[in-house]
């Protein structure tokens, strides 16, 4: 179920629905947050039952259930596929319809669209299917309000563009995986300059979004003095990947590009939250 994965996609719904400008009941709100948890869970199972192969040629990947033999691929199959429904069931009926088609378009879009049809197809795989990873906040709001407005889309750009370079830079030291298994990610298919190129381009695109949530009246200026100051430390590590020439160096820093790309996504969203706490009591 990938416990790692769910459980930044369950805080990163969890801040859109306590930040969000309704109240819901702790009741409620605990079992809401178990279906996108339970959801994110059912995801990353079909994608291990799907890319069980691959993912047996993969260091990173190759102690995972279905390869080292603790579970069958059948089981994972009709485990991910029962959590799916029992997930979009609850939440439905713990919140709205709005929430539940939203979770029901997180799985389908990660599953369908990112794991099928564009992993193994095209190097902007992880730009287009990062989509998914970016709607739990979503769903976070509109378990609260029952609607999308720009707030959430703000929640949803965050994520969204901060996706490319964080995936990119764990493909570029694990270029080598990723080549053994025949998944075109953008350092085995345009190399490792455009593949520095465009982590440094997205780096940059994160600043006006970050900043967003200050405009649009959604955290104060605690939140944009600390947003600004992670970005543009992120923008530092991803300019010196950008500068560096040697494949071991490149290697190192790109390692260190995508930890601390884990911990920056975290803290904005750990910001957001505590910047908005006033509002919770």
């Amino acid at each position: 179920m990938k416990p790692r994965v769910m459980s930044l996609v369950l805080f990163t719904c969890m801040v859109g629905l306590l930040i969000a400008p309704y109240s819901v009941d702790l009741k409620t709100s605990l079992i809401s947050l178990l279906a996108v948890a339970i959801g994110s869970g059912a995801a990353g199972a079909l994608n291990m039952w799907y890319e069980s192969d691959v993912d047996a040629l993969m260091s990173r990947t190759c102690l995972r259930p279905i390869p080292t033999g603790k579970v069958k691929r059948n089981q994972a199959l009709y485990f991910g596929i029962i959590l799916s429904f029992v997930s979009i069931a609850i939440l439905y009926y713990s919140a709205n319809l709005i929430s539940a088609i939203l979770l029901a378009s997180t799985i389908s879009f990660y599953f369908f669209i990112y794991t099928i049809w564009l992993k193994r197809k095209t190097p902007q795989n992880i730009v287009i299917g990062g989509a998914a990873g970016a709607l739990p906040p979503v769903i976070g709001w509109t378990i609260a309000t029952g609607s999308i407005t720009i707030e959430p889309i703000i929640l949803f750009l965050i994520i969204f563009v901060w996706t490319p370079s964080h995936f990119w830079a764990l493909s570029l030291y694990k270029s080598g995986d990723y080549k053994k298994a025949k998944i075109p990610m953008l350092p085995v298919i345009a190399g490792t300059k455009t593949t520095k190129t465009n982590i440094l381009f997205y780096s940059f695109a994160m600043l006006p979004i970050v900043i967003a949530p200050y405009y649009f009246d959604l955290a104060s200026l605690l939140y944009l003095v600390s947003a600004l100051a992670m970005t543009l430390y992120y923008n530092y590590l991803c300019l010196e990947l950008f500068k560096a020439k040697f494949i071991k160096t490149s290697n190192k820093i790109a390692r260190k590009v995508f930890i601390y790309s884990i911990f920056y996504l975290f803290f904005i969203y750990l910001i957001l939250l505590i910047d908005n706490a006033r509002s919770l009591f």
